[in-house]
């Protein structure tokens, strides 16, 4: 898990910045000056302090992500507001299928905002932009993830409106934010036909975590090798309830089912 390999570290912070982009900073530090003049003799010692240690900051990074969580999702509550955590591989065309998903929203839909995060660069902020939502971008640098308290902090730059969508949309990822919980109603895991159908058997986490699978880039299923069937079955596998549904952002297909289950999901966030 992503706590054990750096971008967890506690010694970063997070910001807003001048252009209203949050931006989190991860601090260097010497490791030659940070209590490792050790004797060779107490070295299995020290390796054993330093697993259990590490167990400790990842369960303590966890509890106050979950305990952030709670209060985003207690926010999204008191608003009735349906956020939702897009979560997949780097280029699986979550960008632009948010595009088109405003681009076709219906007259009568709620307002969107969508929070964008990359570890670098405001490009997928500014795409958003072009097609009329509100967009704020989050920059998580050397993370490879979305936290809760980046999320937000979004939250309060960008005051999403009362009964509105919030669209989030995770760094390209298949493992870390599995694990982090940003007070979302649903995650929604988008694959590409241009990925391998056996992507849910590898990623399980992922996929069990999920409420909803979109396979994107359909039109381009004649070109490549992916069973679509296959792709759902292997969902399934891991996830029993998953439902899944099948789009291209390029052609409109299967927007309007999208957006029916958009819409079906709204309502319930308003009771």
């Amino acid at each position: 898990m992503c706590t054990t390999c750096g971008c967890g570290d506690p010694h970063s912070h997070t910001h807003v910045d001048e252009h209203g982009n949050i931006v989190t900073h991860t601090h260097s530090h010497d490791h030659d000056d940070h209590h490792h003049h050790h004797h060779h003799d107490h070295e299995h010692r020290h390796q054993a302090s330093g697993a259990t240690r590490t167990v400790a900051v990842e369960t303590d990074i966890l509890a106050r992500n979950n305990a952030l969580a709670a209060v985003n999702r207690a926010y999204f509550a008191a608003n009735k507001i349906l956020a939702l955590n897009f979560v997949s591989s780097p280029g699986s065309g979550k960008t632009e299928l948010l595009c088109a998903t405003v681009r076709a929203k219906p007259e009568n839909a709620p307002d969107i905002l969508v929070i964008e995060g990359d570890q670098q660069t405001d490009n997928d902020a500014a795409r958003i932009r072009e097609t009329g939502a509100r967009a704020i971008q989050i920059n998580t640098g050397k993370g490879c993830h979305l936290d809760a308290e980046q999320v937000k902090l979004a939250l309060e730059q960008a005051k999403p409106a009362a009964s509105s969508l919030v669209f989030i949309e995770n760094v390209g990822n298949l493992v870390c934010p599995a694990e982090f919980d940003l007070g979302e109603a649903h995650k929604v895991v988008v694959i590409s036909v241009t990925e391998g159908d056996d992507k849910p058997l590898k990623y399980p986490d992922m996929f069990a975590a999920a409420d909803l699978m979109i396979i994107n880039k359909v039109d381009l299923a004649p070109y490549v090798k992916f069973d679509l069937d296959k792709c759902e079955e292997n969902a399934r596998r891991v996830n029993p309830s998953i439902r899944s549904i099948r789009m291209s952002a390029t052609t409109g297909e299967g927007i309007e089912k999208w957006w029916a289950w958009l819409t079906a999901n709204h309502m319930i966030a308003q009771i």
